[in-house]
C-alpha cells in the first residue's frame, strides 16, 4: 500500500496566503491610500487659508474669512454676521465653485 502524498495541503496553504495578500493590496490602494491622500490634501487646503477667501463648511454655511488666527477663523456670512469657528470645520474653497458656475 502506497502512502497519499501530501503535497496537495501545502499548495492550498501558498493559495490562500497569496489571496489574502491581494485582498490587503485591493483595499490598500483603493480605500486606505485615497482616504490617506484626501486627508493630507485638506489638511494642506487648511493651512494655505487666507483673509478674504469664500469658504464652505462642513455643516453648509458659507462665509467669507474675515480674521485667522492659530486653530479658529472668523467668518462673515450673510447680513455681515460674524461666526467664530474652528479651521477643522472648513470643508472647501467656495471661490473656485462661483468661478465655474459663471
Amino acid at each position: 500500500m502506497s502512502q497519499p502524498q501530501q503535497g496537495g495541503s501545502n499548495d492550498s496553504g501558498i493559495q490562500s496566503l497569496f489571496f489574502l495578500v491581494a485582498i490587503f493590496a485591493v483595499f490598500y490602494f483603493f480605500m486606505i491610500r485615497p482616504q490617506m491622500k484626501k486627508t493630507k490634501e485638506q489638511k494642506k487646503f487648511r493651512e494655505n487659508l487666507e483673509k478674504g477667501q469664500r469658504i464652505v463648511t462642513i455643516g453648509g454655511i458659507h462665509g467669507k474669512i474675515i480674521e485667522l488666527q492659530e486653530t479658529t477663523a472668523i467668518i462673515e456670512v450673510e447680513g455681515q454676521n460674524r461666526l467664530k469657528i474652528e479651521k477643522s470645520a472648513i470643508a472647501l474653497d467656495n471661490s473656485s465653485q462661483l468661478q465655474e458656475s459663471k
